[in-house]
């Protein structure tokens, strides 16, 4: 028995084809990780710089030096933030940062921190 592959989320082509753990598209060229079994479809799974799933609580470290918008503050390279939590959002991580406050992250310039 054939697997169904779920089609294109970007245009939504009947067309996919599988290469190692991706998913591709050969109409659109777009690539993507299929969902685990048992997964739905609308939830979003959060990733931090390097591929490593986030969730509520976790740790995370920042890769960049951050500037604050609206402030002279940068938030460092290396700055441990706890107790982060996910959102919806572009900024997809709300949290306090030591020394700064309250704000959002994006995923993209942090990393999660081995506990």
């Amino acid at each position: 028995m054939i697997e169904a592959l779920p089609p294109c989320p970007a245009c939504s082509s009947a067309y996919t084809y599988q290469v190692d753990a991706l998913l591709n598209c050969p109409e659109c060229g777009h690539e993507w990780a299929p969902m685990p079994d048992g997964a739905a479809e609308d939830d979003t799974i959060v990733r931090d710089s390097v591929g490593n799933v986030l969730s509520d609580g976790d740790t995370v470290t920042v890769i960049k030096d951050l500037k604050v918008k609206g402030s002279s503050a940068v938030i460092k390279v290396g700055t441990k933030v706890r107790g982060i939590r996910l959102v919806d959002g572009d900024h997809d991580i709300d949290c306090k940062v030591p020394g700064v406050g309250p704000m959002g992250l994006k995923s993209q310039f942090v990393k999660k921190v081995a506990e």
